[in-house]
């Protein structure tokens, strides 16, 4: 498992617990971190998604609100909400990975904690919101 995959993971599970409450975001990261023994880079990187998620969220939740049809946001599985705006956060907003890394990746998260239907359902999602606001693939010099 790669180091951006570990800390979306750990940027997944910080908003997880997050999400309605009002814990600090950084207290709540350093937790998982600790207990998912993060690397100091893969925490750093986690701590962005989250920062920027948190940042962005009605942004995020109303481009995500646009390319669901059927669904409306809170009638969407938690996890698969919030794995949905970390993607939309990277494809839309950040836009330092590549579109399809990003919808991969939130893919592989979705099979993981939340199921393989949930797998199709991001992967719908993340296609519309991919087809209008991120035409094409973007890439920028890996910082990190």
């Amino acid at each position: 498992m790669g180091k951006r995959h570990q800390a979306r993971e750990l940027a997944l599970k910080t908003l997880f617990q997050l999400e309605g409450a009002e814990d600090d975001p950084e207290e709540v990261l350093r937790y998982h971190a600790f207990e998912g023994a993060a690397t100091p880079d893969v925490a750093t990187f986690a701590l962005q998604l989250v920062e920027g998620v948190i940042a962005n969220r009605e942004k995020l939740d109303a481009m995500l609100s646009e390319a669901s049809d059927h669904w409306k946001l809170g009638q969407m599985a938690k996890v698969d909400r919030i794995i949905l705006r970390i993607a939309v956060y990277e494809i839309a907003i950040d836009r330092r990975v590549p579109t399809k890394a990003a919808i991969n990746e939130s893919i592989e998260l979705a099979k993981t904690f939340s199921g393989d239907e949930s797998g199709r359902f991001v992967n719908g999602i993340l296609g519309r919101v991919a087809a209008t606001k991120a035409p094409g693939p973007v890439t920028t010099p890996d910082t990190n």
